[in-house]
């Protein structure tokens, strides 16, 4: 009798709990998809503002502008923290093209991030094209010595989860100027990180490493027509030489600021649950995918919490990160300063992957919290929500430097079949958002935000 009472109690006290946490996702969702700020909050950052590339003026008024909007929140507390930033310009737009007898076919070409300039009159040389780092170094400096390098290794589209492709060819964009400097190569021309057949160049940070100064050498990226297109009169025309200007600077650091807004815990104020997104952005187009749709929609969380009258456990904090592309100095510099004031942060949450549809998380954490992840698929169900994939260190960059004695972090999974046709290009731009996709995902992560606030972590 006794244990029949028992099992009657918990059974009730489970169904008493899944009833609630349902009509709390119903009113995040609610809030989100009628009531949210975060498209017109992008709009603003994407047309009124444009490209937030670290230590430009567009950043420095993407700070001022989200500050004031959290401020108008009414959160706890609204704050900047100092950072010091690259500040890298483009310069003039780049130029380039082949010569092939008396005709100059151009190609669509943008420097990557950080790259040298080529000399003022730009570079004109023989040109080797290579599929992989290793295929370079198989050369050999006698075959690569004074030519320009041409990476052209695409996106393998036999990957359904476009990040994998991604990864497989990245190493061309980051390494590639490094690794052919070292044999002597004057210029490396990459493939842009692609799935789409375009004409828009994608850019994205190139590492020179420890590579001193004047051993360092110009790269470009190249759109996939105009690789598609430089690949095949390389083969008909392999004596032809490929001319390339960039004017590119880097310049000393500036003082920048990571964004920071919070709501102060009613039970465990000590105890830190962070959401965010990067603020800068490349400055081709105005980076409202990347990641100025992560910022809102961060932001929204708060915003949500708000306006449906729910006081966190715990404290939430939105951080709006400076610096993710070209460094990662915000999300180092955000976990330098937790460390020294003896911060504990449990929760992590990350939106970096485009404002698209969200499919679900990626999540970063031991085996009894996954469980409890797992444990919530079906108040995910009705939203479509499905993925929640175990995926050690790839949450998000900027939380990826937080450390406590023990943290889940989550980054945010939208549907990223179209991510890569934006990613880093001019097209980056707000017309490319749906509104509704923007508010879902906002509503996601809010969801889960309350439901780790709620029940806490193992």
């Amino acid at each position: 009798m006794k244990k029949t009472f028992l099992l009657f109690v918990f059974s009730t006290f489970v169904s008493f709990s899944q009833s609630t946490d349902e009509v709390m996702l119903k009113q995040i969702y609610k809030s989100a998809l009628t009531d949210s700020n975060c498209y017109s909050w992008l709009d603003d950052l994407s047309n009124k503002i444009g490209h937030r590339l670290s230590g430009s003026e567009g950043a420095a008024k993407a700070v001022v502008y989200t500050k004031q909007q959290m401020e108008k929140l009414g959160l706890d507390k609204v704050y900047l923290q100092e950072v010091m930033v690259p500040k890298w310009v483009r310069g003039e737009k780049e130029d380039a093209y082949l010569q092939v007898g008396s005709k100059k076919i151009s190609f669509p070409i943008c420097a990557l991030g950080m790259s040298v300039a080529t000399p003022e009159n730009g570079l004109n040389a023989s040109v080797i094209e290579v599929k992989s780092i290793d295929e370079l170094k198989a050369l050999g400096e006698e075959k690569v010595k004074g030519k320009i390098i041409f990476f052209n290794r695409p996106m393998n589209p036999e990957h359904i989860e476009t990040f994998h492709a991604y990864g497989g060819c990245v190493d061309q964009r980051s390494s590639g100027a490094r690794e052919a400097g070292k044999l002597g190569a004057i210029g490396v021309i990459v493939r842009s990180m692609n799935l789409r057949m375009d004409d828009f160049p994608h850019t994205g940070s190139t590492n020179y490493a420890d590579t001193p100064e004047d051993k360092k050498i110009p790269a470009a990226a190249i759109s996939t027509n105009g690789a598609e297109l430089l690949s095949k009169l390389l083969i008909e025309n392999p004596n032809s030489k490929l001319y390339f200007k960039q004017s590119c600077q880097t310049f000393p650091d500036v003082l920048s600021y990571n964004v920071i807004g919070e709501i102060k815990g009613s039970e465990h104020p000590e105890r830190i649950m962070v959401v965010g997104g990067h603020l800068d952005s490349w400055d081709l187009g105005d980076g409202s995918h990347d990641d100025g749709a992560g910022c809102v929609q961060s932001m929204a969380v708060l915003e949500i919490f708000k306006k449906i009258g729910y006081k966190p456990k715990n404290t939430i904090r939105v951080v709006l990160f400076m610096n993710e592309e070209n460094g990662v100095k915000g999300g180092l510099k955000y976990e330098e300063q937790s460390k020294l004031v003896g911060e504990n942060h449990i929760f992590a949450l990350e939106s970096d992957s485009g404002g698209f549809t969200p499919r679900g998380f990626s999540v970063d954490c031991d085996e009894a919290n996954y469980s409890k992840i797992l444990s919530w698929e079906n108040l995910f169900e009705p939203y479509l929500i499905h993925i929640f994939r175990k995926s050690k260190g790839h949450t998000g960059v900027d939380i990826g430097p937080l450390s406590s004695d023990k943290i889940v972090k989550v980054g945010l999974q939208p549907d990223s079949q179209r991510y890569f046709d934006y990613h880093h290009a001019a097209n980056d731009t707000f017309d490319a958002v749906n509104k509704r996709e923007l508010e879902l995902g906002a509503a996601t992560m809010t969801s889960i935000m309350y439901l780790f606030d709620t029940y806490g972590i193992e």
